[in-house]
């Protein structure tokens, strides 16, 4: 069995159907983790860069894979046909404008309605933002901490009578209101003190829509903390 870290085996078991598209693969580990724990029977393994994608023929190549799991060399969501008939796609360790990207860029690609699975390292709220437009709603969301850095796993499903988000919502995610955990206040404590050190930091005569910003940022999060 591939060893695999605490955030790709928490995202792991949000994993649904027959076929799972992962972008951004790092080494094809996930893939690989799931064909073998039987989650999934084949996956496509996608790379935008050539070497990492050469590590993940290897890796699929290695554990004897290569029959179920299809590495590609692509840009995002491009490397997904419509003869895969993707049941799930994972989007993992990236920041959430460049997760929103991929998927404002990719959306026709999402064509069967796959369950999305994004793991965002920062700014999760850009995400959200993105899934309202692709009419995605959130079923799930999770917090977890590897190596001292808080992670967020976003869960979400196609529905066509999909429901809207506050704008606080957008921010700190639906479902993480309604849990709010250790870790949730964790984080936001966090942030609410580097916002403190970036308000010290700056000129009130020269930074005044910056320091607006800021305050306003101090004050979203002290409504829920």
């Amino acid at each position: 069995m591939i060893p695999l870290n605490q955030r790709l085996k928490k995202v792991s078991t949000y994993i649904q159907g027959h076929c799972l598209a992962d972008i951004g693969s790092d080494h094809a580990y996930l893939p690989i983790y799931a064909i073998e724990s039987n989650i999934i029977d084949t996956a496509i393994a996608g790379e935008v860069i050539k070497g990492p994608f050469d590590a993940s023929i290897r890796n699929v190549q290695d554990y004897e894979l290569s029959h179920k799991i299809d590495v590609r060399l692509g840009d995002g969501l491009t490397i997904i046909t419509p003869e895969d008939h993707i049941s799930s796609v994972s989007i993992c360790g990236m920041g959430g404008p460049l997760i929103a990207k991929i998927l404002c860029e990719g959306a026709e690609k999402l064509a069967d309605k796959p369950r999305l699975i994004l793991q965002s390292n920062i700014q999760s709220s850009a995400i959200r933002e993105q899934l309202l437009k692709l009419n995605y709603t959130i079923v799930e969301e999770e917090l977890l901490e590897e190596k001292g850095h808080i992670y967020e796993i976003l869960v979400a499903d196609y529905n066509k009578d999909f429901e809207s988000m506050t704008n606080q919502e957008i921010k700190f995610g639906p479902k993480l209101l309604q849990n709010k955990t250790s870790l949730f206040y964790k984080k936001w404590e966090r942030e609410r003190d580097a916002l403190f050190k970036i308000k010290r930091n700056l000129n009130p005569n020269v930074h005044t829509e910056r320091l607006r910003e800021i305050d306003e940022d101090i004050h979203s999060i002290n409504e829920v903390i």
